[in-house]
């Protein structure tokens, strides 16, 4: 068991940034390397769900998450299909975490791995995400639930983990999904090594119960810093990958990180993602993992992800990354689009209605 020791966490930390590192090395982005948004937004272009043509790829590191935390759960007896707590609400919080997420450009990992590879909006959007957190556990502590879930049918909890081996056929077997020619979606490891690495971080993170929000929500109720263990160990070995092969680059507006510098908006935009987290009941990260043992609920909130990026793109919430120009040789700085800005603000207010409107029958 893994939660029975700081020492073991930071190891599975380890593990992970190592499986992170060995998938940038081969071929991911190296500022990306593990994202969940970003990486669920190429799916779901793969999908035909969005047409930003240099997004599209369907990435078999999210379908080993999902399947490494169904086998490792069912291998330890972990596996329980429960469903009921809420759905439509957890749809729309996977909504929004999607949609913070892609105005900040990266999920709660993303922020991690990008703050190890010295960019400083991360460091800034930390800021944002931790405000969230701390927003969403005072709900908490106010009352806030979204109820209580029951057991379901067994097969009820396999379909994410069934839908995801159909996704990894249609991948292996036929031309049907979409891929990108240029751009972050055509960048990727080969598609075993993707596969064993998405296996084995949603194995782990299964283990470890990994999550961004889960690690700050942890501090605040309990003065509980065990969690953190796991980013920490993450942390280091990206800072270490980075350093080793020049990608470490202190700054703001580093071309090629996919990042922008619009510091209001990468705080606004990650302090929507960490507030849905915590009412949601876990980061991108732990909504898969979830998932994959059984939780139709968190697969409820990954088909708000997939549709939040469907609509980032549909409808330009999406901001863009600081850029060389390659016709002038001249820096062109990442921005939030007008209508990122108003979905954000949106998204917000939607978080504090959610939280103000669901609590226990005792704390209203």
């Amino acid at each position: 068991m893994l939660l029975n020791s700081k020492k073991k966490l930071l190891v599975a930390g380890l593990l992970c940034g190592a499986v992170a590192a060995v998938l940038a090395f081969m071929g991911n982005p190296a500022n990306m390397a593990f994202c969940i948004a970003c990486f669920v937004r190429d799916m779901a272009g793969s999908l035909g769900m969005h047409q930003a043509a240099v997004v599209q790829y369907a990435r078999p590191e999210i379908i080993g998450l999902v399947l490494g935390a169904f086998v490792i759960s069912v291998a330890t007896k972990e596996y329980r299909s429960t469903a009921g707590s809420s759905p439509m609400i957890r749809f729309v919080l996977g909504m929004i975490i999607m949609i913070g997420s892609l105005v900040f450009l990266g999920c709660p990992l993303r922020m991690v791995i990008r703050m190890s590879a010295g960019d400083l909006n991360a460091w800034v959007a930390l800021v944002g995400f931790a405000g969230g957190v701390a927003t969403g556990t005072l709900m908490l502590k106010n009352g806030f639930s979204l109820g209580r879930s029951h057991e379901t049918n067994k097969a009820s909890g396999a379909v994410l983990p069934v839908l995801m081996v159909g996704i990894l056929a249609l991948l292996l077997c036929s031309s049907l999904l979409l891929a990108s020619e240029a751009g972050p979606g055509s960048m990727h490891a080969p598609i075993i090594v993707s596969l064993i690495g998405g296996l084995i971080f949603g194995a782990i993170a299964q283990k470890s119960r990994m999550c961004f929000a889960g690690g700050i929500r942890d501090v605040i109720l309990m003065k509980n810093f065990d969690l953190l263990s796991v980013i920490g160990g993450l942390f280091v070995v990206m800072l270490i990958f980075n350093i080793a092969t020049g990608k470490f680059v202190l700054g703001f507006n580093t071309p090629g990180v996919i990042a922008h510098s619009q510091h209001l908006w990468n705080i606004l935009g990650m302090y929507a993602v960490g507030f849905a987290a915590v009412l949601a009941g876990g980061c991108p990260l732990r909504q898969l993992i979830l998932a994959g043992q059984g939780s139709s609920d968190s697969a409820v909130t990954v088909l708000g992800l997939f549709f939040g990026a469907a609509l980032c793109h549909n409808l330009g919430l999406a901001s863009s990354g600081t850029s060389i120009n390659p016709e002038t040789k001249e820096l062109v700085a990442g921005a939030v689009t007008p209508n990122g800005k108003i979905a954000v603000i949106i998204c917000i207010v939607v978080c504090f209605v959610i939280a103000l409107t669901n609590k226990r029958e005792e704390a209203k």
